[in-house]
């Protein structure tokens, strides 16, 4: 898709789009001051107008492109390509809006500040767009060098920049970034940034859940919308009611808001708003278990992504039909002129030609016998050299699936010890440490008895787990091999929970079995109990006395949700990438000092995804962990 998107942008680089191109005469315009007013007169109207009519401002924007290139006006070459740039930009075409932006750069003036501070603040916006954060910062931070003590700029420079820190999820910045930035735009006069910045505010205060603040916010901005004739701000405005609203669980407000985004979203071409609406009303929906209207909401989403990527695809033909109709007119005019030129050197040069010809003749068809004979020695050469390279390259084709072959019988092998030293370690170091209390002779008849009833799950979870990974090693060498069957979780959570009693005793912990039942999924038996064994029991392992460690679900979808929740002591963020990558082995000790292998969370993350799942983990540190996985519900 960007390959496609590249090719169709590298087609438009020396022209651009024309747009109403009947509207516009063929012929050389005369009156180049006359000419020049106009085309500032249109690039003014398309930079006032694009967000709430943009169609109107691309079609000024095209007429003024094409009266400049005829006059070779650059600065109107360049205002041109920036309105195009700002349609395309409210338009969420943001790959053309970058080309667009970047090509206006040559034409403008070097001493004209304004329009430089400008150009590259609607680039670096246009870079946050596209979630390339760095290069945004480095072009707003380049408007902001142009700007100087421009207060109208400076205050476009800080609205642009709040959003990059809002995206990087740095609130304080954002929110020091957009008071900044409303001091400037007020003071300027700026109506249309102020406008912007009241919904940074909004999104600084929803995003921490600081949802009647946002409204607040949102009132003031939706006012302005409409002050400054902003529909597009208007309707991600409506959009952010709705999330609100969602927030606060006033459901049947946010369906009112969406709805509303959603039409104002479609009446201006804003497909990416749109499918935001349909998403949003789907949650709410899904809030209000109303499943029949979270499905049909879901479908529209759906429509709506696949409507905003074939507008993608009829807008990028429509590109590349009216650059060749422009090239063509264009040549069409250089075609009358060249004649002419023509004309007069064809009656100069006539006589020299035919003589020129009769010398040229002879020599061509010596160059040609000469060539001829080279062509047919460098076929020679070329075939016996092919010949020589297929060999090579069928010895070398061999040569490394050798290699392939014998690296992955390594890393086989080291996973299988791995993996058996990290499983087997838990169970045999429990029956060592009941063990050790028989020979020390500290237990009278009665704690005995005890003991052996609570060496019973001991034994069957290590038997459990040697026979699991016997199952996943023989599955690894011969392949994946699965065995599906319908699982109840609540049954399992249940025999994890008398398997590993003894470890809860030990640290007084509390086991709660809150899955649901009813809800069965379809998967491989002994690959789910490895994951909920080795879930448990890393949560056991970092739990502190008399903590909580909580089995639950819950049905999204087509699927069923498995979360291990536990009090513990929590995983740092910056570690959270390294659980579940075998090579960085990753591990830390257990609140009572246990010793891990950081194989089990790898083995776990593999055995979910052979049954069509995915594990995934949010932590915080000193409050505890929650690994969740998904697997496919029952027929």
């Amino acid at each position: 898709m960007r390959r496609t998107i590249g090719q169709v942008l590298l087609l438009l680089l020396m022209h651009g789009v024309c747009y109403a191109q009947k509207d516009v005469p063929v012929g050389f315009v005369a009156n180049t001051v006359s000419v020049k007013d106009t085309v500032d007169s249109l690039n003014k109207a398309a930079g006032e107008i694009y967000m709430g009519a943009p169609n109107k401002a691309r079609e000024m924007a095209g007429k003024a492109l094409l009266l400049s290139e005829k006059i070779k006006y650059n600065t109107g070459i360049g205002l041109a390509y920036i309105n195009l740039g700002h349609v395309y930009w409210s338009q969420s075409y943001y790959p053309i809006s970058l080309f667009y932006l970047n090509s206006a750069l040559p034409y403008l003036p070097k001493n004209n500040a304004t329009l430089l501070a400008e150009c590259h603040s609607a680039i670096g916006r246009t870079y946050l767009e596209l979630k390339n954060y760095q290069q945004a910062i480095n072009s707003l931070n380049q408007s902001a060098k142009y700007a100087g003590n421009d207060a109208k700029m400076l205050g476009e420079f800080y609205t642009e920049k709040s959003l990059v820190y809002i995206r990087m999820r740095d609130y304080t910045l954002g929110m020091a970034a957009s008071l900044q930035a409303l001091k400037l735009c007020r003071a300027s006069g700026d109506d249309n940034n102020t406008n912007i910045i009241y919904t940074r505010l909004s999104s600084i205060q929803r995003l921490q859940k600081q949802f009647k603040k946002s409204i607040a916010y949102d009132d003031t901005a939706y006012y302005m919308s409409f002050k400054t004739n902003n529909r597009r701000l208007r309707a991600k405005t409506l959009i952010e009611y709705a999330d609100n609203y969602n927030g606060l669980k006033q459901f049947d407000k946010a369906i009112g808001y969406a709805t509303r985004g959603a039409a104002l979203a479609d009446s201006i071409g804003l497909m990416n708003g749109i499918s935001d609406a349909y998403r949003t009303i789907m949650f709410s929906f899904e809030q209000k278990k109303d499943l029949a209207n979270a499905l049909l909401f879901q479908k529209k989403y759906n429509a709506a992504l696949d409507s905003l990527n074939e507008s993608d695809r009829r807008r990028n033909t429509e590109l590349i039909q009216n650059y060749f109709a422009l090239n063509d007119r264009l040549k069409e005019i250089a075609i009358i002129e060249q004649r002419a030129k023509e004309d007069k050197d064809k009656i100069h040069f006539q006589n020299v030609i035919i003589i020129t010809l009769i010398i040229s003749l002879l020599a061509v068809l010596t160059a040609l016998y000469i060539t001829y004979y080279n062509l047919k020695q460098k076929k020679l050469l070329s075939n016996k050299l092919s010949r020589q390279h297929e060999a090579l390259l069928v010895q070398k084709g061999l040569i490394e699936e050798q290699s392939a072959n014998l690296a992955a019988v390594n890393k086989l092998k080291d996973k299988l010890l791995a993996v058996i030293g990290h499983d087997l370690r838990t169970p045999f170091a429990n029956l060592r440490n009941i063990m050790s209390l028989f020979g020390a002779d500290n237990l009278n008849l009665e704690d005995m008895h005890g003991l052996m009833k609570k060496m019973e799950p001991v034994v069957k979870g290590a038997e459990l787990t040697l026979s699991n990974l016997l199952e996943w090693a023989g599955s690894q060498i011969r392949g994946i091999n699965l065995t599906p069957s319908v699982i109840d979780i609540n049954l399992v959570g249940e025999e994890m929970a008398q398997i590993y009693s003894y470890q809860l005793q030990q640290k007084n912990i509390r086991f709660q079995n809150i899955a649901i039942t009813g809800h069965m999924v379809k998967a491989d038996e002994k690959h789910i109990k490895v994951v909920i064994g080795n879930l448990i029991s890393n949560a056991i392992k970092f739990t502190d006395d008399n903590g909580v460690v909580t089995l639950s679900s819950h049905v999204a979808g087509k699927e069923l949700v498995v979360n291990v929740n536990d009090t513990g002591k929590g995983i740092p963020q910056d570690k959270l990438v390294k659980l579940f990558d075998l090579h960085s082995h990753y591990t830390q000790n257990g609140t009572m000092g246990e010793v891990g292998t950081g194989i089990g969370l790898f083995l776990c993350k593999e055995l979910v995804e052979f049954n069509g799942g995915r594990l995934w983990v949010k932590s915080e540190v000193g409050k505890g962990s929650t690994f969740s996985f998904s697997l496919p519900l029952a027929d």
